[in-house]
């Protein structure tokens, strides 16, 4: 295996393409009880029109990704997650815009547990029936969102910012789509994604990486895969514009909620330019919008915002975007104020103090993060799947000037590219 070490960070990653082209990434971290480790697939809710070695083009319905992810789970012999829980672990899985990852933890059983996540996810199981069953659990939990405040405010905004775009559709799908996915389906866009070349296995905690590495190497060797496939992903054109500058909807709150944020208009040219605008925009936000920033505190003293206000950033090589807000008791006040706040910046740029405090409160926060088994590796796929790397985040924020963050506000606080998401309780609610 190759040897990557981190010595700012006092970390040794070790690393190794296996002939299949699976990516096995192993951290181990001596003196830790608990393993935890992903399985995961190139495989989003945004990859649904793709041509594999220069077949005609499949444009997949709507949440077959998410889909997948439940139907993975049950096997002719049962269900895997008894299979986990009998030898000690707790299993999981989550679909994102841009992956699909299975996972465990465990502080025992590794070799079993390691095994059992390779082999089932290695291992599908459609069958007419089973897609059929499922097709109800999954159309139970669209509903479930849709009456869901926080879930309808924060999708409803995607889908104002983006007119083409397929992030700007529920990771699940709609009842519709999901009623029309057959097994044939699913068999498809398995054998596109899951191909060990498109994934990825990352374990950390406390092992013996040499041991570890050789179950995995035998496990694969174990098994036939069809050759790599070539695969082209398509992508409609974004127009530059936002598609509705606000949307309204109507739910049982006690508050309104409030979400609105900025589209980027240019996509970025690479997965280092990539790595850079996340880090330079959330250390932006932080600075302007954290706890410990002015504005916070004047909204926060005047009941306009609670401590759940928040703030986020999402991107990848094909979209960006800023998320801000929560609940308030005055959704029009709010946006005012903290949009004005922002523009204001863009114009005049920021306070030298405020952006030095935070760059330091981002670095402890990182390096708290490289306590946490769970953190460290759905960031690392994350970043890695982008063309990133979690181990030179450090780099990356001490390298940031406060140049680069008000030439980032300016481009990216365009009062053109904003859009707003609101849920109100309603007149008579």
């Amino acid at each position: 295996m190759q040897k990557l070490d981190y010595p700012r960070i006092k970390e040794t990653l070790y690393h190794e393409t296996l002939p299949n082209g699976l990516q096995v990434y192993l951290l181990p971290k001596p003196g830790f009880q608990k393993t935890y480790a992903t399985f995961t697939t190139k495989f989003g809710s945004v990859d649904n029109w793709f041509v594999a070695d220069g077949s005609k083009e499949v444009k997949a319905l709507d949440g077959i990704a998410h889909f997948l992810e439940h139907k993975m789970f049950e096997e002719p012999s049962g269900d895997i997650f008894a299979t986990f829980a009998s030898q000690g672990a707790a299993a999981n899985a989550f679909t994102s815009f841009d992956r699909t990852a299975y996972l465990f933890s465990a502080t025992g059983q590794l070799e079993e547990n390691v095994t059992t996540l390779l082999d089932f996810v290695q291992h599908p199981y459609f069958t007419d029936a089973n897609v059929d069953k499922e097709k109800g659990i999954i159309e139970q939990e669209i509903n479930m969102y849709k009456d869901n405040p926080d879930w309808r405010v924060y999708t409803n905004l995607i889908g104002a910012m983006y007119q083409k775009n397929s992030v700007r559709i529920d990771i699940a799908g709609s009842v519709e789509s999901i009623r029309a996915i057959t097994k044939e389906d699913l068999y498809t866009c398995y054998e596109t994604f899951y191909h060990p070349s498109n994934m990825l296995l990352f374990v950390v905690g406390g092992f013996d990486h040499k041991q570890l590495a050789e179950l995995v190497r035998s496990n694969q060797q174990s098994k036939t895969f069809a050759p790599q496939t070539t695969l082209e992903l398509k992508r409609e054109e974004e127009p530059a514009a936002v598609g509705e500058a606000k949307v309204e909807a109507i739910l049982p709150v006690s508050l309104p909620k409030c979400l609105f944020g900025y589209k980027d208009k240019q996509a970025v040219k690479d997965s280092m330019q990539l790595q850079r605008r996340d880090v330079v925009t959330k250390l932006l936000l932080d600075t302007l919008l954290g706890p410990s920033s002015r504005l916070y505190q004047e909204l926060y003293d005047e009941r306009l915002i609670s401590d759940g206000f928040g703030y986020e950033f999402n991107s990848s090589l094909h979209y960006g975007f800023s998320i801000i807000g929560g609940d308030t008791r005055d959704p029009d006040e709010l946006l005012r104020r903290v949009t004005a706040a922002l523009e204001q910046h863009a114009r005049d740029g920021l306070d030298q103090q405020a952006f030095e405090r935070t760059r330091r409160k981002r670095i402890g926060s990182y390096l708290r993060l490289l306590n946490s088994p769970e953190a460290i590796a759905n960031e690392f796929t994350r970043h890695k799947f982008r063309g990133g790397d979690l181990f030179e985040q450090l780099q990356l924020l001490e390298q940031v000037s406060i140049a680069e963050a008000e030439e980032r506000a300016r481009l990216h606080f365009d009062p053109q590219q904003l859009a707003i998401s609101i849920v109100s309780k309603g007149s008579d609610a």
